[in-house]
């Protein structure tokens, strides 16, 4: 394969990579919004603590979608280290996130609940580039370079056309 093609590989494998975590980081969010306005719509909990009660759920949705789907084909040895990793992580994006929509809580006073929606979803959206790069970089690790090459070998296979036809020809 040519540098230009193993490049161009590389490329397309990353961008499957990150469709399919921001299609389960989509869903997460959906997760995380409801959560937290259902808290904030029939409980007393302050906005801030009933938005943290939103992410602690989506992340534990978030990880199974990675785990079982997005990055299955990573390595599954050291689950425990996996997960607390994966952990330590949400809890940083966590950090991120609800110090976000503190700041336009507490600090600017910006608490009606579409103020509080805004700043939810910015909080996740700037905490998702530091999961993104966390997770991949560190919690679900690439296969040894072997195993690496199998999957973009069968990555091509199922881009492969059954049936090529030759230049000219036409097929049947």
């Amino acid at each position: 394969m040519s540098e230009r093609g193993a490049l161009r590989t590389r490329l397309e494998l990353l961008a499957r990579e990150v469709a399919k975590f921001g299609a389960v980081g989509a869903l997460g969010l959906v997760v995380n919004i409801a959560v937290s306005n259902l808290i904030w719509r029939t409980t007393d909990i302050p906005v801030v603590r009933a938005g943290l009660m939103g992410t602690i759920v989506a992340i534990l949705f978030n990880y199974v979608g990675f785990r079982y789907w997005t990055y299955r084909d990573r390595d599954k040895t050291g689950r425990t280290r996996e997960l607390m990793l994966f952990l330590l992580f949400s809890a940083v994006g966590a950090v991120i996130e609800t110090g976000l929509l503190y700041t336009a809580t507490y600090g600017f006073g910006w608490n009606s609940p579409v103020q509080s929606n805004v700043f939810k979803i910015l909080g996740i959206g700037i905490a998702t580039l530091f999961r993104f790069w966390s997770y991949r970089t560190w919690v679900f690790k690439a296969l040894p370079a072997e195993e690496a090459v199998l999957d973009t070998d069968r990555f091509l296979e199922q881009r492969r056309p059954t049936d090529e036809v030759a230049p000219g020809t036409v097929a049947h």
